[in-house]
C-alpha cells in the first residue's frame, strides 16, 4: 500500500488525494489519512507533538515520519518525541509545514512507506 499524496495545502486547509475530507491538521500513512485532533492527546503548541500523537501512524509500519510544525513553526516537537520514533527504527523529519508536505510527497512518490502529522496554521 502506498502513502497518499497531499494534494493541496493552504492556511488552515489540507486535502489528501483520494479523500473528500478537507483537514485543518491531518495524519497520513500508507493507505489512509484522518483528522489529527489534538484534543485526543491533550496536545498544544507547547510542549508540542507527543509520542501519543504518532502511535497510530507508527503502527501502520512506516519507515519515515514527517512532522509539519505549522506555517510559522509554532508547534513544538520535543526531543522525547524524536527519540520515541528513532527507538522504533523510524527516520524522522521535522520541518515547517510547506516544506514538510513537499518532502512527504517526494518520499511517497519514491514508494517510501512514509507517514506524517501536519499542522496547517500557525
Amino acid at each position: 500500500m502506498s502513502s497518499p499524496e497531499i494534494a493541496s495545502l493552504s492556511w488552515g486547509q489540507m486535502k489528501v488525494k483520494g479523500c473528500s475530507t478537507t483537514y485543518k491538521d491531518c495524519k497520513v500513512w500508507p493507505g489512509g489519512s484522518r483528522t489529527w485532533d489534538w484534543r485526543e492527546t491533550g496536545t498544544n503548541h507547547s510542549p508540542g507533538v507527543q509520542p501519543a500523537d504518532l502511535e497510530e501512524v507508527v503502527k501502520k509500519g512506516v519507515k519515515t515520519v514527517v512532522i509539519g510544525r505549522g506555517m510559522s513553526e509554532a508547534l513544538q516537537v520535543p526531543a522525547s518525541t524524536v527519540d520515541y520514533l528513532r527507538k522504533n527504527g523510524i527516520d524522522v523529519l521535522v520541518l515547517q509545514t510547506e516544506k514538510a508536505v513537499a518532502e512527504y510527497n517526494a518520499l511517497a512518490a519514491q514508494g517510501v512507506k512514509v507517514g506524517g502529522v501536519f499542522h496547517s496554521t500557525c
